[in-house]
C-alpha cells in the first residue's frame, strides 16, 4: 500500500511538472525516467528481463509523460524499421567490451557527443534514446544487467550538459509530440527523411569513436 501512495505521488508531482515550465533538474528527471521506458520495452521485445527501478518511470504517471513516452517509441519503430540492424549489437559496432561502467561510459558518451556536433534535432535525441536501448539489450544478453543503470545516468548526464537549453526553449519534453507521424504524406515524408539524416549521423559517430585515439 505504501508503494502504491508513493507511485501516486510521484504521478501527480511529474503532472504538475507539465503545468509549468519545468527546472534543469525536472528535465533531467524526466530524460532518465523516458529512458527506463525505452529501455524496458525495447528488452520485452527482445524476450529479455529487467529489474527496473519502480520510481520515475514515464509511463506510470499517466497523461502528457505517457504520451511522451509512447511517441518515443513510435519513433524509434520508425527508425529501427528503415534500418533493422544499425541498432541492433551497438556494442559489437563500437568494438567494446562490456565489463566496466567506465568503458561503457566512455563510448555512449564519445558517440552522444559526436550525433548532436552539429546540432540538436528531435531526430537525434530518439536516435540517441534508440542506442541506449540498443546498448542495454547487448548489457543484459551479455549477463551485465547491472550496466543498464549506468547507460541511463550516463543518459541524464547528457541531457543535463547539452539539451537542456534546447528543451526548455520548446517547453520541454512533450514538443517531441509533435513529430508523431500522420497520415499526411507531406509530413511523413518529413520526418523520414530527418530520420535517414539522423542515421547517417549515427554511422559517423561510430566511425569516429573507432577511429579516435585511445
Amino acid at each position: 500500500m505504501d508503494m502504491l501512495r508513493r507511485s501516486s505521488v510521484f504521478a501527480a508531482e511529474v503532472l504538475d511538472v507539465f503545468d509549468r515550465s519545468p527546472t534543469d533538474k525536472e528535465l533531467v528527471a524526466q530524460g532518465k525516467a523516458l529512458c527506463r521506458d525505452y529501455i524496458q520495452a525495447r528488452l520485452q521485445r527482445a524476450g529479455l528481463g529487467w529489474s527496473r527501478p519502480e520510481h520515475g518511470i514515464a509511463s506510470t504517471a499517466g497523461g502528457r509523460m505517457a504520451e511522451v513516452s509512447a511517441t518515443f517509441l513510435r519513433l524509434g519503430d520508425e527508425l529501427e524499421y528503415m534500418r533493422p540492424t544499425v541498432y541492433r549489437n551497438i556494442a559489437r559496432q563500437l568494438n567494446i567490451s562490456l565489463t566496466s561502467e567506465s568503458i561503457l561510459s566512455d563510448a555512449f558518451l564519445a558517440v552522444a557527443a559526436e550525433i548532436f556536433s552539429a546540432g540538436i534535432t528531435w531526430g537525434k535525441v530518439v536516435s540517441l534514446y534508440t542506442v541506449a536501448a540498443g546498448l542495454a539489450v547487448d548489457c543484459v544478453k551479455q549477463s551485465q544487467p547491472a550496466l543498464v543503470l549506468t547507460i541511463v545516468d550516463c543518459l541524464g548526464e547528457f541531457v543535463r550538459k547539452t539539451l537542456v537549453t534546447w528543451l526548455k526553449r520548446r517547453g520541454g519534453w512533450t514538443d517531441v509530440t509533435k513529430c508523431v507521424v500522420t497520415t499526411e504524406p507531406g509530413l511523413r515524408s518529413h520526418w523520414l527523411v530527418s530520420s535517414a539524416c539522423n542515421l547517417g549521423h549515427f554511422l559517423k559517430a561510430v566511425i569516429f569513436f573507432l577511429l579516435r585515439e585511445r
